[in-house]
């Protein structure tokens, strides 16, 4: 049998496929590839180039590869920009995704991990992010991704599609025998920002907002390594193809971190001092989420190895250095 990836040649995607092909499963991804890189998909891994809302093609997909599971990871994921653009976001994270639940339901694939996002619980307090918190997105992001849960639960009811729901925290890092990483060059995640202004890519770089009710008034986010996400993938398949009963979890390191702290981080790890501007709070971030990760630990069995955020920047900045090397700048 085959998992099906969507999203298999973006930054997440890519490690999970790693991940599969290092246990010998087969892998089929599909990518439209507007945010992903054909390079990132291992050789031997089948990559259909088109839309995973596109129920023809996903179909067919299905059919043709003897998929047994969907990992689904495409989707846009830039909270401002979806403030900006919130109707882009409900048809690219939301309606798309409808296509895709429905397309497995039709074809009989039976097990659905969806990567969902910290997003969903929108402003919390300073304790632990439990999965039974109150769910308030402030942004169409968490919106659009928590809409896609209830389409999971329900169709799960209706239809008997088994799902994992992991919400993310704060992706980071890279795969540790160098395989993988963050590609994209204007990204907005922190660190591959902060690494980028490092190794001189970038100019300066933007905190935005030192005015929140946190330690040191920037927004507290709980870092999250890469490789350690994919695994928690690769447990929420084991549980689901052993019988497992639908779950939701978080997948995080249950310890907060600052921008200013990992800034810092950055400064020591590179030995360059960079260069940080403030800026005015960007629209949808919350003050701080940390997340509780009892739950994935006791249900799944998930055991992190990569905890460390020294060693997720250095991953963070060799991948920038490959890049930058690849690219001849």
């Amino acid at each position: 049998m085959t998992v099906l990836v969507t999203g298999g040649a973006g930054y997440i995607g890519s490690h999970m496929v790693l991940a599969l092909v290092d246990a010998g499963e087969r892998v089929v991804v599909v990518d439209d590839l507007s945010t992903g890189f054909r390079s990132a998909v291992p050789a031997g891994v089948a990559l259909v180039e088109g839309d995973f809302g596109d129920q023809a093609l996903v179909e067919r997909v299905i059919a043709e590869h003897a998929v047994d599971a969907i990992a689904h990871f495409a989707a846009k994921i830039v909270v401002p920009d979806s403030v900006a653009d919130p109707l882009g976001y409900y048809l690219n994270n939301t309606a798309k995704a409808r296509n895709l639940i429905e397309s497995a339901v039709r074809a009989g694939v039976e097990r659905f991990i969806f990567s969902s996002t910290a997003a969903v619980y929108g402003e919390t307090d300073a304790g632990l992010v439990t999965e039974d918190r109150p769910l308030k997105p402030v942004s169409p992001y968490g919106r659009s991704k928590l809409m896609v849960e209830w389409m999971l639960e329900d169709a799960g009811v209706a239809h008997g599609l088994r799902s994992v729901v992991l919400r993310y925290f704060n992706v980071a890092g890279a795969d540790p025998k160098g395989r993988a990483g963050q590609s994209t060059r204007n990204a907005t995640h922190l660190i591959k920002v902060a690494v980028q202004t490092a190794l001189g890519r970038r100019e300066r770089m933007q905190i935005y907002g030192d005015d929140y009710p946190t330690p040191d008034g920037t927004c507290l986010r709980d870092y999250i390594q890469v490789t350690d996400l994919a695994q928690a993938h690769m447990d929420a398949l084991r549980h689901l193809r052993g019988g497992g009963a639908s779950l939701t979890c978080n997948v995080g390191y249950a310890r907060g971190y600052s921008v200013k702290e990992v800034v810092e981080v950055v400064r020591r790890v590179s030995g360059v001092d960079v260069e940080a501007v403030m800026s005015p709070r960007r629209p949808g971030d919350p003050a701080a989420i940390v997340a509780s990760n009892d739950r994935i630990r006791a249900e799944l069995g998930w055991v992190p190895r990569h905890d460390d955020l020294d060693a997720i920047v250095g991953q963070a900045l060799d991948w920038e250095r490959r890049l930058h090397n690849r690219e001849g700048d």
